[in-house]
């Protein structure tokens, strides 16, 4: 009578097993729990919903369906006691048992019997106590350098650190901040091994093992064995690196050793054995077991199995693999493609659809799904890891030609699969084909590849809401609704750096022309009044210098992050012959959007007797050094020159190589505020030609250079160069790198949001152009160039900025969130007055695309996404969220609804500049449901707290408080709204009391009133009488 089977599992191994199965004549159905799309009604089989986790429903389900066979496909469940359970219930169950399978469950059980039994294995320790593992890490005399978390860590356990402080941090990482949970109670440090890397499975039925042909997995992301490591991304079968006489000593001293030694030791291990296995100079080394099929090595072993292998389960369970071996097709090869999502294994995007599938399946090639499910009738991702592409031809080449094939028909928008499985075992079986090679030719992709390497973490750090910055795809991504976009108007911009490429070769100083490269192309887009999102950089050379590309494109990386916008991508070109030694050259591409009505400039706004406001540059920024190479050859300098324009010390390069600045973070707010009409970049054409590119035809331009600061090298330039006055504003910036244009009624406001961080002045205005005049005049600019001072009171024809008054310089704030960010709103709105304290420079959230950070990105705010899922520890997470507080030189820091718990580390560094608020009058009811608490308790009042947080959740000294009454028939819901209100009042009081310096915290953790309460905007204590601040409420 035929069969039912039962597989469990839902990934790519679970579908092949299930597949191979299905061939079998005594198999009449096969179940998949959970299974996936791939497995959903497929022939013989089909899904099962059945719960894996409890054993005994399991058992009963098996006996009411008359399920003969239970295959389990992943570690956990054997680790959990599946097959003993089942087993002892009656149920057929093929694995090893939980004692058994504790050769992959416990790394530090595994590690300590092979070392019992005599098992080739790299040198390790197994330690429960971090300090221990850390001074075994510095005191071995080999590289400890490998650590492991000894539990089942999802297969993310394993760390290959660079050196022994990295080794070390890996260590705290687990132990002490338990980034694999109890699965790093214990860590086992081993030696760090060199070599090739196989795998080699074999069935054992306790008592005799039968190997099956070697095969090898590619862990890493990208071609060329690049990128992160991930659960495997292709394999192939048979390995040719391994010879029938390396695999007999594999089976004699690992596969029949570690049979024989369970055996021995009383736990006879039956299922499939797997030993990852390191080819070293020394001789062969296991680096693991696995108690399971691999995955995606279970795709391209199954197809090679010529055995029915329901009867070679069979077999193995009841002890007779000796006189009924599996059978393996030979002369042929098997390539297995793995094609993840994007993002993969990072986050990523689920209900992607899947198309071609069966034109794949048509062609002789194999899919197995993996992270797939169904919808509407279609197929969609549902995972990482989404399909595995398997093809079986007679030569290795022509398999992965065959796969590859499958997967260029799949569609599959956005995947990520490698095109060269298998191209170690290509290069073994051809040693001898030699010819011509691309190195030979002058170009060197793997100084290319290491270049990549060297700059994806760059990259990565400049990550933003609408782009995660991963670099290796063909092209880059940008979701403009998750970066808060409604309606907006994509603006670009591209520019070089001109001859200062010359200057930074000379000098050997390269990393400033990033932040150049930057400026040029973002302060062009921001004067669309767009927010650059995205940057592309290209480096061409003739060759490849891995140092000073690197320190070009990681200044690139660093001006992004000042920018605001994201290094989306870029291309290297190494073109031998065309550039000579030493020589390289640069472009960028930025991209911005702006809502559609915040378009600049708006011509139809400005009008005669607008005012003109200039921000300082550095200094020549990057136009005009062809002209400045000529002054310097006639002066007889070079750039090692003591610099004649600058204080002692600093040379021509020095002064000549200061980076143009960026003004996007400082411009943004304001742009978006609507009080900047136009916004004029000072680059190439200088004062002269710049401004009337974004003014009507009808104006024209009065500037007063009294009114201003020029940098000494313009004046120097001036003199060496015998420029005219024309020629110097038509070549240069002269001092001002960008020019707004507001009305004068705006100008008070933007200066003095303005001077808090730049140098600014009111340098001219608009005026109606006559005919046949001058659209651009310049006055006072000789005289100030020839070092005069400002001009006399009857020469200024410009308003001054004499009588514009600006208060002391605002507290800059960050503000964290998870979510919606209702009480962010209130704190924007109260920022907003102009006589808060308080300036909101960035907000912050660990979830993308949340409602708070569209908020956030309305009112003109910079954000940035720190998503927690992907760092392995709370130390990691916490570490990103302080640079990022300190890249905007954050002072206080407000939580609004931040659903992570900080760090005690954290917590202390910013001791006293740390808010939060909590929806009790604390003390009372602490923690979660705060407000189910306060019903329970029955109280009649509860409120809101806020306080300065403290290591303890939901502790540390009270700022404000606001008491709500709890209303007879009050739910948690109308409760809570209630109470949300408060928030909305009490946060922002709160904000401003310690903004403005009124409270602040002693080291002992009380507080102390140094001032007055500031006025707090609609939240006065005159309509609000029951808000309370600490003060008051220690007096009750």
């Amino acid at each position: 009578m035929a069969e039912k089977v039962l597989v469990v599992g839902g990934g790519g191994r679970e579908h092949a097993l299930a597949w191979k199965l299905a061939q079998s004549p005594q198999v009449q159905q096969v179940l998949v729990a959970p299974g996936n799309a791939g497995t959903a009604g497929c022939g013989k089989i089909s899904n099962s919903e059945v719960s894996v986790s409890n054993h005994a429903i399991l058992a009963q389900f098996c006996k009411d369906h008359h399920v003969g066979l239970v295959v389990v496909g992943p570690e956990v469940p054997l680790a959990a006691g599946m097959v003993d359970d089942l087993t002892a219930a009656g149920v057929p169950c093929f694995g090893p048992s939980a004692k058994a399978a504790q050769l992959e469950a416990s790394k530090s059980f595994s590690k300590a019997f092979m070392e019992r039994h005599g098992i080739p294995t790299a040198r390790y320790g197994s330690f429960t106590a971090p300090e221990e593992a850390c001074n075994y890490i510095r005191t071995a005399d080999f590289p400890a350098l490998v650590v492991k978390a000894s539990g089942l860590a999802a297969g993310k356990g394993v760390i290959v650190a660079g050196d022994r402080e990295e080794a070390c941090r890996a260590v705290m990482d687990i132990m002490k901040d338990r980034a694999f949970g109890s699965a790093g109670e214990t860590v086992v440090v081993e030696e760090l091994l060199e070599g090739e890397e196989v795998s080699c499975l074999c069935f054992s039925d306790g008592s005799s093992v039968s190997p099956m042909p070697p095969a090898q997995d590619h862990k890493r992301l990208q071609d060329g064995d690049l990128g992160p490591n991930t659960g495997g991304m292709g394999a192939y079968c048979p390995t040719p690196q391994v010879s029938q006489e390396l695999l007999q000593q594999i089976r004699d001293t690992v596969l029949q050793k570690t049979v024989d030694g369970m055996r021995e030791e009383g736990t006879p291990y039956v299922g499939v054995l797997y030993a990852g296995l390191m080819l070293t100079k020394q001789g062969l080394k296991v680096l693991e077991f696995n108690c399971r099929f691999g995955d995606p090595e279970c795709q391209v072993l199954l197809p090679l199995l010529k055995s029915d292998l329901y009867e070679v389960i069979l077999n193995t369970m009841s002890g007779k693999l000796v006189s009924s071996a599996p059978v393996w097709h030979q002369d042929s090869s098997a390539v297995t493609v793995v094609m993840a999502s994007a993002g993969y294994p990072g986050s990523y995007k689920k209900g992607v659809e899947i198309t071609g599938l069966s034109q794949v399946q048509d062609s002789g090639v194999q899919v197995f799904h993996a992270g797939t499910a169904l919808k509407e009738g279609g197929v969609v991702s549902s995972g990482g890891r989404v399909l595995t592409v398997t093809a079986v031809r007679p030569s290795l080449e022509s398999a992965l030609q065959a796969a590859n094939q499958g997967v260029a028909a799949v569609g599959f928008p956005g995947a990520v699969y490698r095109r060269d499985i298998g191209h170690r075992a290509i290069a073994h079986l051809n040693p001898d084909r030699r010819g011509l090679t691309y190195k030979g030719c002058g170009v060197d992709i793997a100084a290319g590849n290491k270049l990549v390497e060297m700059i994806k973490p760059l990259a990565k750090a400049t990550s933003r809401p609408g782009c995660n910055a991963e670099l290796g795809g063909f092209a880059g991504l940008f979701d403009l609704k998750g970066a808060g976009f409604v309606d907006p108007i994509l603006v670009s911009g591209t520019d070089g750096v001109g001859t200062k490429l010359r200057i930074a070769q000379a000098c050997g100083r390269h990393g400033g022309l990033g932040q150049d490269l930057v400026a040029m192309c973002v302060n062009d887009v921001l004067a669309q009044g767009a927010e650059p999102l995205f940057f592309l950089d290209y480096f061409s050379c003739g060759r490849l210098d891995v140092d000073v590309a690197a320190a070009v494109v990681g200044g690139v990386a660093a001006a992004c992050k000042v920018a605001g916008c994201a290094l989306l991508g870029g291309e290297t070109a190494e073109m031998p012959g065309v550039y000579a030694a030493g020589e390289y050259d640069l472009a960028g591409f930025c991209v911005g959007a702006v809502e559609r009505g915040a378009l600049l400039p708006r011509l139809g706004d400005i009008q005669e007797g607008d005012l003109l406001v200039g921000l300082a540059s550095s200094g020549v920024h990057s136009n005009g050094f062809s002209l400045v190479s000529k002054v310097l050859q006639r002066a007889n300098l070079d750039y090692s020159s003591p610099a004649p324009f600058a204080d002692s010390g600093r040379t021509v390069g020095d002064v000549l190589l200061t980076p143009t600045k960026i003004y996007s973070r400082l411009l943004l707010p304001i742009l978006r505020s609507g009080a900047v009409k136009a916004f004029a970049h000072i680059t190439g054409g200088g004062l002269l030609e710049n401004i009337p590119r974004v003014l009507p035809q009808e104006l024209a331009v009065d500037l007063d250079a009294s009114r201003w600061s020029i940098p000494p090298v313009f004046s120097w330039i001036h003199k060496e160069g015998g420029l005219s006055e024309e020629e110097m504003a038509r070549t240069f910036n002269c001092g001002l790198g960008a020019v707004l244009v507001v009305a004068p009624e705006d100008a008070q406001t933007v200066l003095c949001q303005l001077q808090a961080h730049e140098e600014v002045w009111i340098v001219g205005s608009l005026v109606h152009k006559q005919q046949g005049a001058k659209q651009v005049v310049v006055r006072n600019l000789k005289h100030r160039l020839q070092g005069g001072g400002p001009a006399p009171s009857g020469e200024v024809g410009v308003n001054q900025n004499v009588g514009f008054h600006c208060k002391d310089k605002r507290t800059r704030v960050a503000v964290l969130i998870s979510g919606t960010g209702t009480n962010l709103q209130a704190l924007i709105e109260q920022a907003k007055h102009p006589s808060s304290s308080a300036e909101i420079v960035v907000v912050i959230s660990n979830r993308p695309g949340v409602l708070g950070l569209k908020k956030a990105s309305l009112a003109g705010i910079q954000t940035r996404v720190v998503d927690h899922k992907l760092y392995g520890s709370r130390t990691e997470f916490d570490g990103t969220i302080d640079r990022v507080l300190e890249e905007f030189g954050v002072e206080l820091v407000c939580l609004a609804g931040f659903m992570r718990i900080l760090t005690g580390s954290f917590v202390k560094k910013w001791n006293g500049k740390l808010l939060n608020i909590h929806p009790s009058l604390l003390p009372s009811f602490k923690g979660m449901n705060a407000q189910k608490q306060a019903l329970q308790a029955g109280v009649r009042v509860t409120g809101c707290t806020v306080h300065f947080a403290a290591e303890e959740v939901d502790a540390g000294a009270i700022i404000v408080q606001e008491p709500v009454s709890v209303l007879a028939g009050d739910t948690e819901e109308s409760l809570s709204d209630r109470i949300r209100e408060a928030e909305h009042r009490a946060f922002p009081a709160a904000l401003e009391l310690v903004a403005s310096g009124a409270v602040t915290l002693r080291e002992d953790g009380r507080i102390v009133w140094s001032s007055p309460v500031p006025t707090v905007k609609n939240h006065t204590s005159s309509s609000h009488p029951q808000l309370q601040s600490a003060q008051e409420i220690q007096t009750v």
